[in-house]
């Protein structure tokens, strides 16, 4: 069997409406195998990468150095609910939405570099 048999329709001689249910079965069951092989290849990692930085942003506390999506790195002066102040340097604040924390580095990386 040729795998563009299921893209292009293949004429057979055939009694009449004996192929219509078969062709129609065949067809939903190569769309539902279509959404189910998006699902795990789009959707799914996607969800699952949500629920991780979710999960990062909720574990924050005051000390920890982090890197915004932005590519600033520093440390987290102070958490409230929507907003996280980070210090970039000595005196220097900067208020940055808590989606815009994209890492959690480990102690001491913004010393040593």
């Amino acid at each position: 069997m040729n795998p563009l048999d299921f893209l292009i329709p293949v004429a057979h001689a055939q009694s009449a409406g004996s192929g219509q249910p078969d062709s129609m079965l065949s067809s939903s069951l190569f769309f539902l195998a279509l959404i189910a092989i998006m699902y795990f290849i789009m959707i799914r990692p996607q969800m699952k990468r949500q629920k991780e930085h979710r999960q990062m942003l909720e574990k924050l506390h005051k000390g920890d150095e982090v890197i915004t999506s932005g590519g600033i790195a520093g440390t987290v002066a102070a958490i409230s609910e929507s907003f996280i102040t980070v210090e970039v340097a000595d005196g220097v604040q900067l208020r940055v939405q808590k989606g815009a924390i994209s890492n959690v580095l480990p102690k001491g990386t913004l010393k040593s570099a």
